[in-house]
């Protein structure tokens, strides 16, 4: 490695780990804010704390990077060119891009660094960071007993003391209400002072109390050896003093229970690339399932009009429809051919001949269903026919013929067809016509009315649900192709805050957290507003995903490289020499161009 490429990367390393930390800690420090009376008051223990902040600090990393590397690179070229490290480079014969080239390599193997964070370690952190969190959320408050009022924290408890000494255990004129017998407050306690301390490793809390009562209201021990029901007469009350007693209570709640973490995998944000690629693909599906059941139930829908339209699909549908019925037809075409085998071997099974204890042959259940098969049949022919025997069938049929009402003959049915058949078509079209119409103006009554405006709002109910169901099934859709683009965007904000940050530095020529560090902020924030909005237009359907997750990034990259450009020429950007300069040449300008139009106007008079 060369003199210079040492030179270079060491201005970058030292200030891109220091930005890096304190771009990480003070991000960390805007998340945790959110979460401050969540966590405060619960009693954790600090590897707890730790756990949530370490967690927390890896969510944040794919911000902290890109903002660390362009206010690194600001400070690096910055310090090289007010040092005039650059100008001596460069009165060496070396570009400013062969100076680039080193950190600018540094940077993508960055990029490559912050694509597997993204991918990999940020899902993973997301879900310990959010599970935890809602486990501290869920637990309840440190035990805190407050003069004068009563504390309920304790699940069946309550407690209320007087005065608290300083020390925290010395208690004064204490009242305890036990309902851990879910039966009331039918046992007190009473007393003048007590000490209050947690044992077995802050799992129980043990109460001494000196000087006091206690008050127990039951049934008597007679009621309940014989086992009579409780009520009001056979209750007691009982009452006994102390001078010092202990009372032990539970505290298995105010321990933090891990809840388990599939409950949360869910989450867009704890998700990789290949685990969103099947979450796409399974909202996809659904989406071509509501369309195809749809169009499978129009007809269903809409049953007097447009019945004979014949309704393409369309071919993303269509090749869903190929391809559900083709998994079904492979389900089922197994389940048929699991079914054959097992009545193959059953009638192999059956077929197979069977030795009695005496070694004779016997039928085999086929044989014998043949031979059974074969006496049916000869029985049904040798069955006498109906003409000669009476049997309960021909009563029934000497019955119908006995009635009076009318049937036509089937002489007089053949003459009417015949004459239809005579008529001409013209002639059947009027009588047709004629039956329409007559059907046409009988005038409905109010059920049928009621029925087809109940069928019509049904209709529409079940096609706006599915029109619902698709609109939300397709916002999910780009919430989650969203997710996919950002972490490879987010990797590759690296090298656009790169191109920004190294030209720019060696264009302002100042080192140190000054100007670099309120430039770098200026561009940050430029980028955050770019990414919020790019995201809420995609969201809405405004434009694209890729646009929208995309377009910091080119924008970005677009600025970095007109900036470049500016430092390959030593352009004075923020000097006010440079700007002067650029407004003597506008005033010139239009200066001699109004003295030409005065020197036209002279020559035409």
């Amino acid at each position: 490695m060369k003199k210079l490429d040492k030179l270079v990367l060491g201005a970058f390393l030292g200030p891109f780990l220091i930005t890096f930390l304190v771009v990480v800690f003070i991000l960390l420090n805007i998340q945790m804010i959110r979460y401050f009376d969540d966590i405060i008051g619960k009693g954790l223990e600090w590897t707890v704390v730790a756990q949530l902040f370490f967690h927390f600090g890896v969510v944040t990393t794919p911000t902290a990077l890109p903002l660390a590397v362009l206010l690194s690179a600001l400070i690096a070229y910055g310090n090289l060119g007010e040092h005039f490290e650059l100008t001596a480079v460069k009165a060496a014969g070396v570009s400013l891009t062969r100076t680039i080239q080193p950190i600018f390599y540094f940077v993508l193997i960055l990029t490559g660094v912050a694509f597997y964070a993204n991918n990999y370690l940020v899902p993973k952190s997301a879900l310990e960071a959010y599970s935890l969190l809602w486990d501290i959320r869920q637990k309840k408050p440190a035990l805190d007993l407050r003069e004068g009022t009563f504390y309920y924290g304790i699940p069946d408890i309550s407690i209320k003391v007087d005065k608290k000494f300083e020390d925290g255990e010395t208690l004064k004129d204490i009242i305890i209400y036990d309902h851990r017998d879910t039966d009331g407050n039918k046992n007190v306690y009473v007393a003048d002072s007590g000490r209050m301390y947690t044992i077995l490793n802050e799992q129980y809390l043990k109460l001494e109390l000196y000087n006091g009562y206690n008050y127990t209201e039951g049934i008597s021990s007679e009621s309940e050896m014989i086992g009579q029901k409780k009520n009001v007469r056979s209750e007691t009350l009982s009452r006994s003093s102390f001078e010092k007693t202990f009372v032990v209570f539970d505290l298995s709640s105010f321990k933090l229970e891990r809840t388990d973490k599939k409950w949360f995998q869910s989450n867009r944000i704890m998700r990789n690339m290949k685990e969103l690629d099947m979450d796409l693909d399974s909202i996809n599906r659904e989406i071509l399932k509501l369309r195809l059941a749809y169009y499978g139930n129009r007809l269903s829908y809409f049953r007097y009009f447009n019945k004979d339209d014949s309704v393409v699909l369309p071919p993303d549908v269509y090749a869903f429809k190929l391809w559900h019925d083709s998994v079904t037809q492979a389900k089922y075409r197994a389940q048929y051919a699991r079914q054959q085998d097992s009545i193959k071997e059953a009638t192999i099974n059956a077929a197979a001949p069977r030795v009695n204890a005496d070694g004779d042959t016997l039928k085999s259940d086929i044989a014998l269903k043949s031979d059974t098969t074969r006496q049916a049949d000869t029985t049904r022919v040798q069955r006498p026919a109906p003409s000669q025997t009476a049997t309960p069938r021909t009563s029934i049929a000497q019955n119908l013929r006995n009635r009076k009402t009318p049937r036509p003959s089937p002489a007089s049915e053949k003459k009417e067809e015949s004459a239809t058949d005579t008529l001409s078509w013209q002639e059947k079209e009027k009588i047709i016509a004629k039956t329409v119409d007559s059907l046409l103006n009988v005038k409905p009554d109010n059920l049928v009315i009621q029925g087809a405006t109940n069928m019509a709002r049904q209709i529409k109910n079940l096609v706006g649900t599915s029109n619902t169901e698709v609109d939300r099934y397709k916002s999910e859709l780009i919430i989650f192709r969203i997710q996919w683009h950002k972490i490879i965007a987010s990797a590759f904000a690296c090298i656009a805050m790169f191109l920004i940050g190294a030209p720019l530095g060696a264009i302002i020529k100042k080192g140190g957290l000054g100007i670099p560090f309120l430039v770098s902020v200026l561009f940050f924030i430029i980028f955050y507003v770019l990414t919020i909005q790019g995201e809420k237009f995609a969201k809405r359907g405004d434009i694209g995903v890729i646009t929208g997750v995309w377009m910091p990034d080119a924008v970005f990259l677009i600025i970095g490289l007109i900036f470049l450009r500016q430092a390959r020429r030593d352009a004075r950007l923020f000097d006010m020499d440079f700007y002067n300069i650029i407004a003597d040449r506008v005033r010139t300008y239009w200066k001699t161009r109004r003295q030409r139009r005065l020197a036209v106007k002279s020559a035409l008079k």
